[in-house]
């Protein structure tokens, strides 16, 4: 095989345009390798393949500087630079991450996860490479609905005022990860079906130079447009259309289902996993629909990932106009939130925990600020959810529970997730977040309270003395361990407390359990600092109280078992009947 001979880059300059043809289908196999029995992003790397080995084949890494926005395409490019063996060999799979990542590789610049954020990237090296006086090119690929971003935006605005090389390689594959979405990609149709010609030109307007390519996945001809644009002194856009999932008949057919997949029999493409029983993606979606369906003035917003709440495409179009997808913009679904709500509407907006971290500003200046009753669902906000370096769960709490006005709320169970749901769609007087429960859909037969308007108000589930458990959310489980070991080996029973507001402490009851209480206990699905028990441990800093808080220390976790987290953590019930028996 070619790709044997690949050790780098230079290696597939030697190699004619038939014997890269023949590497482009080998690079696939090894893709399907890995990706049948792992997972991780399909349809983008499968898309890419052509462009990648044609990047390669014209410029030369390290040397000229690639960015890939998102990393959704940048398998290639690990397999051309030395890391073949983690497509092939499965006992190398462990050997990388699924993004770039300049641990692993000189060729690899950022560890990038996060969306629309190549352009501004590159921006940064272009500069910094014309203020030391230097000439390599540098590179920046965007594509799968990246540039609906706010930050693709700002970077592609910047761009020509750096007047020296800068290369924007813009992947058309006409596709989010579900369908694009705005006026945007309104123009990129225009492009392509003019073949790069039509007079409105998103590109052209922002002052960029501008060159389109019909076939993306051509590799002589990539090869000719890039050797054409090498070290060129002065921004361009390289606009290429190319098919996502091409070479894997079920993903150029299904683009949404396998843009991202499960392992899988390459034969049938039929999932390896075989999820049962309830999730909370599918329960949300099917209850927000049939809220949309009794309220006209209900609307579920997402960014770019309607699944993350269950929307599948026939969700959407049942949903109709009651359903929005934004494109990656979480920016502006924050913002456009609060003013339906202001004009009446009762809208919802869910993303992942580590999405709403680009969305700060708005939280607090556009809805808190303004006290509009929107309600964001906080999706794989834990130690549970995502477990890779760029999407990780953990640091919401310190970030949202801060900001005025903002009521986070954190259910334990089921039935408490769709009470509180309820209560904030239908109340007119908070901004409202809630923590989707990520570990696993855990019922209750206690009836959860329907009205929580009466903020910070916990709720002591087992009455107890000597020690109190304040156990919030998708922890309330180890809390209950930890009680029941507590009265087996003590006979004594502790309190049990579920707290169920992230944003602030119930003054009375804290206070109250200073008369038959010398240790507290807190238990937090996040990084301690500047979390939900330091709060706790700040109301009794002057008392004789002993507080333990227990939670995640603040690190970037990559690639973790949840288990070893958790005991590196103390946060096993064994481990803090331990610490607090000393």
């Amino acid at each position: 095989m070619y790709i044997e001979r690949i050790n780098s880059p230079e290696d597939i300059k030697r190699l004619s345009v038939e014997e890269l043809n023949i590497l482009a289908s080998e690079i696939r196999n090894g893709l399907m390798n890995r990706l049948s029995k792992k997972g991780g992003h399909f349809g983008p790397n499968f898309g890419f393949v052509e462009a990648t080995i044609a990047l390669h084949y014209v410029f030369d890494s390290p040397k000229d500087k690639f960015v890939f926005d998102v990393s959704h395409q940048s398998y290639t490019h690990k397999m051309l630079t030395g890391r073949q063996k983690s497509y092939f060999c499965d006992e190398h799979f462990e050997d990388i991450s699924g993004y770039t990542n300049p641990e692993e590789s000189e060729h690899d610049f950022f560890n990038v996860g996060h969306t629309s954020t190549s352009v501004s990237l590159a921006c940064g090296l272009a500069k910094g490479r014309d203020l030391k006086g230097d000439n390599e090119n540098i590179i920046a690929v965007i594509g799968d609905g990246s540039l609906s971003g706010g930050e693709a935006l700002e970077g592609i605005d910047f761009a020509s005022e750096l007047e020296s090389n800068f290369i924007i390689v813009v992947n058309d594959n006409d596709m989010s990860i579900a369908e694009n979405h705005g006026g945007l990609y309104k123009n990129l149709k225009a492009l392509r079906e003019s073949n790069g010609k039509c007079e409105c030109n998103l590109f052209k307007a922002m002052g960029l130079d501008y060159i389109y390519i019909a076939n993306g996945n051509d590799i002589a001809e990539l090869i000719g447009t890039f050797e054409q644009v090498k070290n060129i002194d002065h921004p361009i856009v390289v606009h290429i259309n190319t098919m996502k999932g091409k070479g894997y008949a079920p993903a150029e057919t299904e683009k949404e289902n396998w843009h991202w997949c499960m392992p899988f029999d390459p034969e049938t493409g039929i999932s390896r996993f075989s999820a049962s029983g309830e999730n909370y993606d599918t329960m949300t979606c099917d209850y927000l629909l049939d809220k949309m369906e009794k309220d006209k003035k209900v609307v579920t917003v997402v960014a770019a990932v309607p699944v993350c709440i269950g929307f599948t495409e026939d969700k959407r179009r049942e949903a109709g106009r009651q359903f929005i997808d934004v494109g990656i913009a979480e920016e502006h679904a924050v913002a456009m939130v609060s003013g339906i709500a202001r004009n009446g509407g009762k809208p919802v907006f869910a993303t992942h925990s580590s999405f709403f971290q680009r969305t700060y500003d708005q939280i607090s200046q556009d809805l808190c600020v303004n006290k509009n009753p929107a309600t964001l669902l906080v999706n794989t906000a834990s130690v549970y959810g995502m477990n890779d370096v760029t999407h990780l769960g953990i640091f919401d709490i310190p970030m949202m529970s801060n900001i005025p006005e903002l009521v986070y709320l954190a259910p334990t169970n089921c039935e408490e997730y769709f009470a509180m749901l309820d209560w904030s769609i239908e109340q007119d007087k908070y901004p409202v977040a809630i923590r989707i429960p990520c570990n696993g859909v855990i019922h209750s037969d206690s009836a959860a309270d329907a009205d929580y308007s009466n903020i910070n108000k916990y709720k002591v589930t087992q009455q107890g003395e000597k020690i109190a458990i304040i156990a919030l959310g998708d922890f309330y489980q180890i809390g209950e361990e930890l009680a029941s070991m507590i009265i087996e080996k003590t006979g004594t029973a502790p309190t049990l407390i579920n707290p169920r507001y992230i944003t602030g402490i119930d003054g009375e009851l804290l206070e109250k359990l200073k008369m038959t209480h010398t240790k507290i206990v807190t238990l937090e699905d996040g990084i301690l600092s500047g979390g939900f028990g330091e709060k706790i441990a700040r109301f009794y800093g002057t008392s004789d109280i002993k507080v333990y808080n227990y939670g995640l220390k603040k690190e970037f976790l990559d690639r973790y078992s949840v288990e070893g987290v958790l005991r590196e953590n103390h946060l096993t019930p064994e481990q803090i009947f331990d610490d607090i028996s000393k």
